[in-house]
């Protein structure tokens, strides 16, 4: 059995500004497969993709990434358009991959399976229910409230989470996220609405100002590591997926997982591309 599980599609990005454009691969399982790296943890990814784009998971490979790559017809491509002002962004789904399929994950086995979906019909519910019933489910939400509409991703709420939720034992979500799922603008009343819904460990990413945990009934506020540079903040909230997942899967408590998350997401932010450093790297991060 191997610890941590990521299920998620592999994106081909491509990224368009006022200076030009560049195309890369992306994805929550891209950048949370790169975060457990170099991390001493049994890990596996199961994504999908096209035969066109198996490059990407040799490389994934290359670097001591166990894959297990299912066909797709289509890779995920997704093109981003920013103005001048980097927060506004338009955002078109050119491809699609085929879903994933329950009868994929018959013989995977692990304590902890997350989810990363990346548009709402990638994970089926029926997929969800089953693998609760094989370990701990953590879900990154985001996916689940993308709608697309003739190529162009709407917000949305996710029409299942009622019946889903009680399934799923983490979920992340960042501040803007977390409105859309419970039409709450108060991040705290927001967590308590979806911890109702029977989830156990709700995370709410904030950016700069830290991160928030609720399980227990309690909150639990953790802070942002500075950063010594912002260089790229592209798949910051999988990177500290990544790490919090790392120590619960050690036994540790959710404080002490959200502040090893939270360090891994600011080394991440210092540099472009996915996470390259190593356990030590962000263990001398969190020393005071």
């Amino acid at each position: 059995m191997i610890d941590i599980c990521c299920i998620g599609h592999i994106t081909l990005d491509k990224v368009v500004n006022p200076s030009g454009q560049v195309h890369m691969p992306g994805g929550t399982s891209f950048y949370f497969s790169h975060a457990m790296a170099n991390l001493d943890v049994r890990y596996s990814l199961v994504t999908g993709i096209a035969e066109s784009e198996m490059h990407i998971v040799s490389e994934l490979r290359a670097a001591g990434i166990s894959v297990s790559a299912l066909s797709s017809r289509h890779t995920v491509y997704f093109e981003n358009i920013y103005d001048t002002n980097q927060d506004n962004r338009k955002q078109r789904v050119l491809q699609k991959a085929d879903p994933f399929d329950m009868n994929s994950f018959l013989d995977v086995d692990a304590g902890m399976y997350h989810l990363g979906p990346l548009l709402g019909d990638d994970i089926p519910l029926s997929l969800i229910k089953y693998l609760s019933a094989k370990g701990i489910v953590s879900l990154d939400v985001q996916g689940f409230l993308r709608l697309v509409q003739d190529e162009t991703v709407l917000a949305t709420d996710w029409s299942e989470k009622n019946e889903a939720l009680p399934f799923v034992d983490i979920l992340k979500a960042n501040d803007a996220e977390l409105a859309v799922l419970t039409s709450c603008d108060d991040i705290w009343e927001g967590a308590m609405i979806i911890a109702a819904l029977g989830v156990n460990e709700v995370i709410v990413t904030l950016g700069s100002k830290g991160s928030l945990i609720y399980t227990g009934g309690v909150f639990y506020e953790i802070p942002a590591y500075e950063p010594n540079q912002v260089v790229d903040a592209t798949g910051c909230g999988d990177t500290y997926m990544a790490g919090y997942l790392y120590k619960r899967a050690k036994n540790f408590d959710c404080v002490e997982s959200g502040k090893f998350g939270a360090a891994m997401a600011t080394l991440k932010i210092e540099s472009t591309g996915p996470f390259k450093g190593s356990l030590e790297d962000v263990l001398e991060r969190i020393a005071p």
